[in-house]
């Protein structure tokens, strides 16, 4: 109770930075009413992702397979994952919108522009995810705390606002003249 009481109380105070960073995206939301439609898939994927990554490191770090000092070698296969991986949930979601696109008109004229938006959100997103969740638990750790107590709750909370910064950024960029 005492080693989850402190995280879980902060943790839900860094939840309530999603909300403020909805509340930052608000003109656009409203402008775009179709980008709130993906926001759960944005956040779950980031977070799913993230927690993957720190699961596995925590684990590596417990069996001795990686240690401290191998962070840098750790981060670059992170990368590389979170491309890939980004990558393919990225066209999964593309892919989706572009099919669902031809037997309906949810997601409006400009569908290709909103189905390019979510595709790369979540390259960016996936490989944000991936990378803080396996750096965490070399954080947490130097700093002397258990990385198995709060890691992938704390790399959740830490990703779903990110995440949302990163798709309402995207699609500012993509968006911009059509629908923003």
């Amino acid at each position: 109770m005492r080693k989850r009481a402190g995280w879980l109380v902060i943790l839900f105070i860094g939840e309530m930075l999603t909300a403020t960073a909805m509340g930052f995206f608000e003109k656009e939301i409203e402008r775009a009413v179709v980008l709130a439609l993906f926001v759960p898939l944005i956040i779950s994927s980031g977070g799913n992702s993230g927690s993957q990554a720190s699961t596995l490191v925590i684990r590596a770090l417990a069996l001795g397979e990686v240690r401290l000092l191998d962070w840098w070698r750790v981060a670059r296969r992170e990368i590389l994952s979170g491309l890939a991986l980004g990558a393919i949930l990225g066209s999964i979601g593309f892919f989706r919108i572009a099919i669902w696109s031809l037997f309906s008109t949810i997601y409006g004229p400009h569908w290709f522009l909103v189905a390019l938006t979510v595709g790369l959100s979540l390259v960016g997103i996936v490989l944000w995810g991936t990378l803080a969740g396996s750096m965490l638990p070399f954080i947490l750790r130097r700093l002397g705390f258990d990385p198995a107590t709060s890691s992938a709750p704390f790399v959740a909370t830490l990703v779903d606002v990110t995440g949302l910064v990163i798709y309402f950024t995207v699609a500012m960029i993509i968006l911009r003249g059509t629908l923003l």
